[in-house]
């Protein structure tokens, strides 16, 4: 994997030995692991004692580090700090026992060989105890100052952080308390569960390859937490003026706004977006490190967050095309609803910058423009989005500095009037869910226009009749093997039926088939016995011609349709 310096998998007491040192960057997420989380890994570590032959697979850490000492840990903290945790409550319970005479010297020994094993060491040149884990700017004095310490836990004044810390403190307290009534069988449980608990450690030497890496591994499926990082890089930026503590707090209170808007997982896709509305088009790939080119000052970082929080509502809406921003525009909203079902997210920084550029009016004609071509390019002719993405980067950049555009702009990625009839003629659409909505978008669209016959294309009472039965052999109609594989999913040989009359259709030949037609609401469906009294492979390609030029003719542009 690009990027890396070193992968390898290490159990807990191979990551806390040998004077290694942990610090989770001061700017990242705070401690937010709850009952739940603490729970899980409390069943799983009981699991692991009753079993010695058991391990547990505790995830992937990354770690940055430049001289293999002092690692800053870019995901993994919620983990390693809960450990930190439980075995901070395993060592409570060990001073109890020293302070009340059992035992003694020796729980106190074992306290102590605990506390410097995992965590903290004594320095051997100034003798001085550093933790092995240094926690982010809000919870590490409370950490080093109470928790370490075996201290009291404040209960006043704390932040929620602190509050989840003590929490899961008292909580692996008490259960370990109840378990365990020993030195030896405290200290066997500890000396048990770090040989058990393993992690995949990854290693990066800066902050650009563990960029890489998140990607790399979130396109596998496993979710890191990407945003942290870009939140890192940003305040540690603003971090560098050694500015005023009020200035860090407005920084965090409007992140949290963004975040808590999008999740998690959606901001790196809406920076993404919105950078590109702006800025020449960026890949995912390389976002982090465009970003890391362009904000280097305050002012820069401050402009940047205030405008993510300032247009995420518009992004959302954006995504949500029954959003209350579009309760006054259906014509908008009808386009919004058609890219969605093309799941086409290729205009999202297109709309961002038109949102902010264009009057009502013509954002209207924007969206209708950008459903048609993507109902030509996307989902008829099932060309590459690559392309697509380009012009509308530079169409975005347009309205950006003009606020205008013109249909023209986007003849690039308009397939003709002849390329469109063409695939029309011959697409065909499997049965799968999506493709099921599709289709009857598609016949409901042909149904408006052909007889001005309105019928819901979303409604359950519509469902899509396959002329052709799906199952069927070679005894149904006038087809060979060969012509049913052809023909059975081609869009003239699909029509909107009522279920009622669909379930009864069934595998009915085509002579009994049309006397339920006839019954149909959906005229395109009702006239099928009037247009072809039989049905094979000619027929259908006949009926899929004649739907090709009503299609022309409903997905189109004026402008760009005289080629």
């Amino acid at each position: 994997m690009k990027g890396i310096q070193g992968t390898s998998n290490k159990t807990y007491r191979q990551l806390m030995g040998n004077g290694l040192r942990y610090e989770i960057p001061k700017f990242q997420r705070d401690y937010t692991w709850e009952s739940e989380h603490w729970d899980d890994l409390w069943q799983d570590i009981k699991a692991l004692i009753t079993n010695e032959d058991n391990e547990h697979y505790m995830g992937y850490l990354v770690l940055q580090t430049s001289n293999n000492k002092e690692f800053q840990i870019i995901d993994g903290q919620q983990r390693l700090t809960t450990m930190s945790l439980l075995i901070l409550s395993t060592l409570k319970c060990l001073k109890e026992l020293v302070d009340d005479g059992i035992d003694a010297d020796n729980n106190l020994k074992r306290k102590n060989s605990l506390l410097n094993s995992y965590m903290c060491y004594i320095d051997p040149v100034t003798l001085i105890s550093n933790n092995k884990l240094k926690l982010n700017r809000n919870s590490d004095d409370y950490y080093k100052q109470h928790l370490v310490l075996l201290k009291e836990l404040p209960l006043r004044k704390t932040n929620t952080s602190e509050k989840y810390m003590r929490e899961c403190f008292y909580l692996y307290y008490e259960r370990i308390k109840k378990e365990f009534k020993t030195g030896e069988s405290l200290a066997a449980f500890i000396d048990n569960i770090v040989d058990k608990l393993f992690f995949t450690v990854i290693e990066v030497t800066d902050q650009l390859n563990a960029f890489k890496v998140f990607e790399t591994l979130n396109a596998r499926g496993v979710q890191l937490s990407s945003s942290d990082l870009l939140k890192n890089y940003l305040f540690s930026v603003v971090d560098e003026t050694k500015p005023h503590i009020s200035e860090i707090e407005e920084l965090e209170n409007i992140w949290s706004k963004i975040v808590g808007k999008l999740g998690e997982q959606k901001f790196e896709d809406y920076l993404r977006y919105y950078w590109n509305s702006i800025n020449k088009s960026v890949g995912k790939k390389n976002l982090f490190k465009t970003i890391k080119g362009n904000i280097k000052s305050k002012d820069q970082v401050f402009a940047l967050i205030r405008n993510l929080n300032d247009t995420a509502d518009i992004y959302l809406a954006i995504q949500n095309p029954e959003d209350e921003y579009w309760k006054d525009k259906p014509e908008v909203r009808q386009s919004l609803k058609e890219l969605k079902l093309f799941q086409i997210r290729q205009t999202n920084s297109l709309f961002l910058s038109a949102l902010r550029n264009l009057e009502t009016d013509n954002f209207k004609k924007l969206a209708k423009i950008c459903s048609v071509i993507s109902f030509r390019y996307n989902i008829i002719g099932g060309l590459n989005p690559n392309a697509q993405e380009d012009v509308y980067n530079t169409v975005a950049l347009k309205i950006a500095s003009s606020n205008n555009f013109a249909a023209t702009d986007f003849q690039n990625i308009y397939v003709s009037d002849f390329n469109f009839e063409n695939d029309f003629s011959t697409k065909e659409f499997k049965n799968t869910s999506r493709n099921h909505k599709i289709v009857k978008y598609i016949l409901s669209k042909i149904e408006i226009y052909q007889f001005k016959n309105e019928i819901d294309p979303e409604s359950d009472m519509c469902t899509i009749e396959h002329i052709l039965p799906e199952n069927a052999d070679d005894t149904w109609g006038e087809f060979t093997f060969e012509e049913i594989n052809r023909c059975i999913y081609r869009i003239g040989n699909l029509t909107l039926l009522e279920k009622k009359l669909n379930k009864e259709a069934d595998q009915k030949p085509y002579a009994e088939k049309i006397k339920l037609f006839e019954q149909s609401n959906s005229e395109l469906t009702k006239s099928l016995p009037d247009n072809f009294n039989s049905w094979n492979e000619d027929k259908i390609a006949a009926r899929q011609r004649e739907l090709a030029k009503h299609a022309k003719a409903i997905w189109k542009i004026q402008e760009l349709s005289n080629n």
